[in-house]
């Protein structure tokens, strides 16, 4: 099965780095990317959608046909912004999407990138982590062929890559460190990316993919 793959997000660290290993990677067959702004990538694989509303897709609907996986690398920072403001941007958005691709892509496998800490009971004292937990749990719930939810946490940038976040390309000179004395939380971007692709080909036994879950099926085995 090739994978024919939608991608938002591709002008931050993760979505940039999942869209470059999905233009590598030999099984990944098309890639339709939906941007509010143009990624400066050029590829025979790629189409670009430039589009500002991520809460209305009815005016690029009819361009969502025929995909079989959907790569959510968008997100915001929760600092600076109420609970509602942050759940507009995250929980409203990202089910918008979802259920406008579910309708036309039933076999589609979509995956969510969250976040390391996310609180999947939906009650606990931090908003961000809040918030997360109800779209993933929500997310699950839609008739996709599989949604995942990967919680990454720290992830070392692909080299040559122009959207690495700042904090993390601060600290990457530590990396080495990290994986040895904190595996439970580092990963590199490439293995995101690689778990997200092999999410589709291969499936995994749970939904909810922590840092070890990532890294275990970026290799394309068990954890």
């Amino acid at each position: 099965m090739k994978i024919k793959a939608i991608i938002t997000g591709v002008t931050g660290m993760v979505g940039e780095g999942v869209l470059h290993e999905c233009l590598l990677h030999p099984e990944v067959e098309h890639v339709l990317v939906i941007t509010r702004k143009p990624s400066g990538v050029t590829h025979p694989k790629l189409k670009e959608i430039i589009h500002s509303n991520f809460l209305d897709f009815s005016p690029i609907e009819s361009q969502l046909k025929g995909y079989n996986a959907c790569f959510f690398c968008l997100g915001v920072t929760s600092i600076g912004k109420n609970e509602a403001e942050y759940s507009k941007l995250t929980y409203d958005l990202t089910m918008h999407v979802a259920k406008t691709l579910v309708k036309h892509n039933p076999d589609m496998t979509f995956g969510y990138i969250s976040g390391s800490g996310t609180d999947s009971t939906e009650k606990g004292k931090s908003m961000w982590a809040r918030v997360k937990g109800k779209t993933e749990n929500d997310l699950m719930k839609l008739p996709f062929k599989k949604v995942y939810a990967f919680r990454p946490g720290y992830m070392q940038p692909t080299k040559g890559l122009k959207n690495s976040n700042k904090y993390y390309a601060a600290f990457s000179w530590a990396y080495p460190v990290w994986r040895t004395v904190f595996p439970k939380y580092v990963s590199t971007l490439k293995e995101m990316a690689l778990a997200m692709i092999n999410s589709v080909l291969k499936g995994y036994d749970k939904q909810v993919l922590e840092v070890k879950d990532i890294v275990a099926l970026s290799k394309n085995r068990p954890a």
